[in-house]
């Protein structure tokens, strides 16, 4: 069975900012009779769960990566080293597992792949990626934002 890393979020594991899963069938479904490998980035750098809602600030996840731009929460605490060094732990969790695809939570500043929230905390959207999505991208790792639904 082929190995397809997904946000653990989507999994149904309650690892999400606000404490929550994001499981749904649309999910289920994309994964189809691939073998699921459910990581959360942010808790694997050590995050807690719930935690403060987190935005990109600067640009998206490539322009973390690069150094210009900052992950900040909406108090203004700045996790840009968590979130990178979660990306750097998903990227071993896919390579371990053999993952040459990526199913993650979409505008998420870790897992967003295509659009992200803007840093406004506003609900404002932004074309771009998360941290993690860029990581597993440049390393050769096709990411896909899972289906609504």
């Amino acid at each position: 069975m082929e190995p397809v890393l997904i946000s653990a979020c989507l999994h149904g594991v309650p690892c999400r900012f606000d404490g929550r899963g994001k499981a749904s069938t649309a999910v289920a479904e994309a994964i189809g009779d691939r073998h699921p490998v459910a990581f959360c980035p942010e808790v694997a750098a050590g995050l807690p769960t719930p935690r403060r809602p987190a935005e990109i600030v600067g640009g998206d996840g490539h322009d973390v990566l690069d150094g210009r731009a900052r992950v900040v929460d909406d108090t203004g605490h700045d996790v840009t080293e968590e979130f990178v060094d979660g990306a750097r732990r998903a990227l071993d969790a896919a390579r371990r597992a053999g993952c040459a695809e990526a199913l993650l939570m979409p505008r998420s500043p870790s897992c967003g792949r295509g659009t992200v929230y803007d840093g406004t905390f506003t609900g404002e959207l932004r074309v771009g990626d998360g941290v993690t999505a860029a990581l597993l991208e440049r390393h050769g790792i096709t990411v896909r934002p899972a289906p609504r639904g």
